[in-house]
């Protein structure tokens, strides 16, 4: 889909390279500048997010391997990178030069708290992102500290999906104007974006009081087995079929859906009855309707689930366990993505740059 964009990544850490590599999957050429001697990267996972990049090795303290970064960023369409504010500029590659140089040059930048603010020098990860935008708030039940969620919601949902969307915006307005943007991506901004959705849900803001974070039927529940079982049967026709098929259907404390008095004990009810059998018994009795439960499943085990087997959504290669490129499309089947060694295709690149003066 993206075949013929050249995008320029500065390697980084975290939603930067998650970033390019999804822009790889979607087919543009990714360049990652590399540093030389940078961390090991034995295992051939600690590469996944290089995947269906190019790799050149340059020092952006040496003026002339600069020189090349700014080079190469000249025959591009869009760069990611993912310092401080302020860093690429003191290396002499910040947007006012790269621009001059590539008037029509996409710069994403990617950060936690934003090129501006009080913040904005401050180091960071996140989970104090996502605390300061809100986007933590909602993460545990009532009176309990919040949990540590993975670095999915703010790394790269408010990350790393808002940097690949801002480029893609840029890339529209580039190739019909012919003049770039520069994208300031950034997790405060993105988790707090997100929390649009669930607003719409719970205006009162008050934690285990929405319809996605309080109910008995929006949560997980442990099993007999140790594993567990996501229910969220929103609408009252799922709800009901959840209800027939735990046998609940007759109980009288379960009428009421949506009275907020009745969740406690609603959901301790149904917590001693998903710890009365396996992840497997409850599976099967759910699996193939409209219940809206399904067990939680590791990676692992996902990639052995039958649907998501019979997507391919899960796949093995240079023997690593990877999700497949996302999203897919009609006329655009996603190649075989490599994960390539750290300097790997420096002549070629270099051959580019002869190529083009």
């Amino acid at each position: 889909m993206l075949d013929g964009v050249r995008v320029i990544e500065i390697e980084g850490i975290g939603p930067g390279p998650f970033a390019a590599m999804m822009l790889a999957d979607l087919g543009a050429e990714v360049i990652t500048v590399h540093r030389p001697g940078g961390a090991a990267q034995d295992h051939p996972s600690a590469r996944l997010l290089d995947r269906g990049k190019k790799s050149i090795l340059l020092d952006l303290k040496c003026p002339a391997d600069c020189r090349t970064a700014r080079d190469l960023i000249a025959i591009s369409d869009a760069l990611v990178e993912g310092f401080r504010p302020g860093v690429m500029e003191r290396l002499g590659l910040g947007p006012d030069i790269c621009m001059a140089d590539n008037p029509a040059l996409v710069y994403g930048r990617m950060t936690g708290w934003g090129q501006d603010g009080p913040k904005s020098g401050m180091a960071g990860h996140d989970l104090n992102y996502i605390a300061t935008s809100g986007a933590l708030w909602y993460a545990s039940e009532p009176g309990r500290p919040p949990l540590t969620p993975p670095s999915l919601l703010g790394d790269v949902g408010g990350g790393a999906l808002y940097l690949v969307a801002g480029i893609l915006a840029g890339l529209i307005k580039s190739r019909s104007s012919g003049t770039g943007t520069v994208v300031d991506a950034a997790i405060v901004d993105g988790s707090a974006h997100m929390m649009a959705l669930l607003m719409s849900l719970a205006p009162r803001m008050e934690r285990g009081q929405s319809l996605l974070d309080g109910p008995h039927w929006s949560r997980t529940y442990a099993c007999a087995d140790g594993g567990f079982m996501s229910v969220q049967c929103l609408e009252r026709k799922f709800y009901d079929t959840f209800l027939r098929l735990m046998g609940l259907s007759q109980d009288p404390d379960f009428n009421d859906q949506h009275d907020p008095r009745q969740w406690p004990l609603q959901t301790a009810r149904l917590a001693g009855l998903f710890a009365s059998a396996s992840t497997d018994h409850w599976a099967t009795l759910l699996e193939g309707t409209d219940a809206c439960a399904a067990p939680v499943l590791s990676p692992e085990a996902a990639a052995r689930d039958p649907h998501m087997m019979a997507r391919g959504t899960w796949q093995q290669q240079d023997g690593v366990l990877q999700p497949a490129p996302a999203p897919r499309f009609s006329d655009s089947k996603p190649s075989s993505a490599q994960l390539p060694d750290r300097g790997q295709h420096d002549a070629e690149i270099r051959a580019i740059l002869a190529r083009t003066g």
